[in-house]
């Protein structure tokens, strides 16, 4: 059983649902507002390293030049490279945060505002039956 997302065009939520049957499979209401017609969200997903070959990287010393402290571009940028590294699960708009410090923006002024095109994900631990 696949477990499909969608995007509420009203609360701009990404949910999660639980598809029993993809061949009967028609579009959710959301769970939040009831709208209907939610779109399809294209999932995000993973190629695993090995320990080793993560470990390997980070030993290197050159993993740490270019990185100016006083600069929140330069951080970012190590930031960004250093968590797809350890190979952690980053919250889900860490990348475009990362990318907006690095084209400029204030940190201090970042906040919740969902991800790069507009979205959050839903932020309870339910998956919902489609």
């Amino acid at each position: 059983m696949p477990i499909y997302e969608y995007a509420c065009g009203r609360c701009r939520k990404i949910f999660s649902f639980l598809v029993r049957k993809p061949s009967a499979h028609k579009p959710p209401r959301c769970p939040k507002c009831g709208k209907g017609g939610m779109r399809r969200a294209i999932s995000s997903f993973r190629v695993g390293k090995s320990e080793e070959s993560r470990i390997e990287k980070l030993a290197d010393p050159s993993a740490l030049s270019g990185i100016d402290e006083n600069d929140p571009k330069s951080v970012a940028r190590w930031m960004r490279k250093m968590g797809g590294e350890l190979g952690e699960d980053m919250p889900e708009d860490f990348d475009e945060m990362a990318a907006r410090i690095e084209a400029g923006e204030d940190p201090g002024e970042i906040g919740d505002e969902g991800g790069a095109d507009g979205y959050s994900r839903d932020s309870s631990d339910g998956l919902y039956d489609a």
